[in-house]
């Protein structure tokens, strides 16, 4: 699978890496392309891949080279870079990973059904829940249990790709529902990083599954 990342931040470093590793062909890109170039030979090192480059490219290039585009800035810049990438993010699967800072959320403004307005892309949420340091671990297990990585979308093909992406992983996808369902995953994100930020075991607040009532 050919996957362009707008971003050159750690999201794109951590999960660029382990999807160039598992065999896709990645291109990474940011506004500063010295930067994005120097990251691209990092990633590919640091995955021990001798037969395929990580790529850079601009926004723009980025876009249109994947199969599938995961926009990995930070909120305040997203719809500047969405806008950057262009036109050839519509129709095409858009992986959202934004968050916003816990005390800034705003549910009313939800960030995924904008990019999908803005852009046209079959916008699929996720990766959103974990820091950044979770998606550099070779994989994600945690008392024997693989992460879970909740996905909401729209577009049937889109998901079914994001989910692929979610196995290389060594991660268990999860059916969040539709696209209308991931200001729920935001403001989930919003509420638990809150708690982590105060100091609390977040993974506390919730029960074991036969303890759940269903």
């Amino acid at each position: 699978m050919r996957i362009g990342i707008l971003g050159a931040g750690g999201m794109a470093d951590a999960l660029g890496t382990q999807w160039h590793r598992a065999g896709h062909e990645v291109m990474i890109s940011g506004r500063d392309p010295e930067k994005a170039a120097a990251l691209a030979a990092r990633m590919a090192g640091a995955a021990k891949v001798q037969e395929r480059e990580v790529l850079a490219g601009t926004f723009a290039e980025a876009a249109a080279f994947g199969d599938v585009v995961m926009a990995a800035v930070l909120e305040a810049g997203l719809t500047d870079v969405l806008a950057a990438a262009g036109t050839a993010l519509r129709g095409k699967p858009l992986i959202d990973v934004t968050n916003v800072h816990p005390d800034a959320y705003d549910p009313t403004r939800p960030i995924a059904g904008a990019a999908a307005d803005l852009t046209g892309a079959h916008v699929v949420k996720a990766f959103n829940l974990c820091h950044v340091d979770v998606w550099r671990m070779t994989p994600p297990v945690f008392d024997g249990r693989p992460l879970a990585v909740p996905l909401c979308g729209d577009d049937p093909a889109a998901l079914e790709l994001v989910r692929r992406l979610v196995a290389d992983l060594g991660c268990t996808p999860l059916d969040g529902g539709g696209l209308a369902r991931a200001t729920l995953l935001e403001a989930t994100a919003a509420f638990v990083i809150g708690l982590w930020f105060a100091g609390a075991d977040a993974q506390a607040i919730l029960t074991p599954k036969e303890h759940a009532g269903a």
